[in-house]
């Protein structure tokens, strides 16, 4: 395994631990020992295990642009049906991993925003570019006719960014995809109410 693909592994199994463990409760040593490199590596390859976390928060949200993009960019389908389509697809992998992991940046915006200015700032601007994604899809919406056009939709794509994230966190709580599906069926029942 050459350097770039060692440091690789080791972001893709951090992100599997974090995501099912939290940050501080996941051990450098549990993470390289998977990945099967020797513990004196890791500083070879990150600084710190604060550089590993940005690392790791930035590979999941490079992973979930794609999965935006997808889904957000798929000029084939209507514009709320690209949204419904992602979070239909959202709930599908929480019933798929009986909703044990969640969305690791919200997770780590629970575990870290008052703990390290760092994380804090790099997952809000995370938040932020998803939430922009959301605003863009329903402004097509309204352009094509789908949504009023007086709805602000800026604030309508934070509303769905936080019940998203807070459906999901209920979700693991409750070990229900309920109240993701709960989420999904109110908001397209009444806030993205075709017109």
């Amino acid at each position: 395994m050459d350097k770039n693909e060692t440091r690789a592994t080791i972001i893709r199994i951090g992100t599997d631990l974090i995501s099912r463990q939290g940050f501080n409760a996941t051990g450098i040593d549990a993470v390289l020992k998977e990945a099967g490199v020797p513990k004196g590596s890791f500083y070879y390859y990150f600084r710190s295990k604060e550089e590993f976390g940005l690392a790791v928060i930035d590979h999941f949200a490079e992973r979930y642009d794609q999965r935006l993009d997808t889904f957000l960019n798929d000029d084939e389908v209507k514009p709320l049906n690209r949204i419904r389509n992602l979070l239909d697809g959202g709930l599908t992998r929480m019933e798929q991993n009986q909703c044990s992991k969640g969305c690791l940046i919200g997770n780590l915006g629970q575990e870290l925003a008052d703990q390290n200015e760092r994380f804090r700032a790099r997952l809000e601007e995370i938040f932020g570019s998803w939430k922009e994604r959301y605003a863009v899809c329903l402004r097509e919406a309204q352009k094509a006719g789908e949504l009023a056009p007086e709805l602000d939709a800026g604030v309508v794509a934070g509303f769905i960014l936080s019940g998203l994230e807070g459906a999901i966190l209920r979700a693991k709580v409750m070990k229900s995809p309920q109240p993701l599906r709960d989420f999904i069926e109110t908001l397209f029942a009444t806030v993205l109410q075709k017109r």
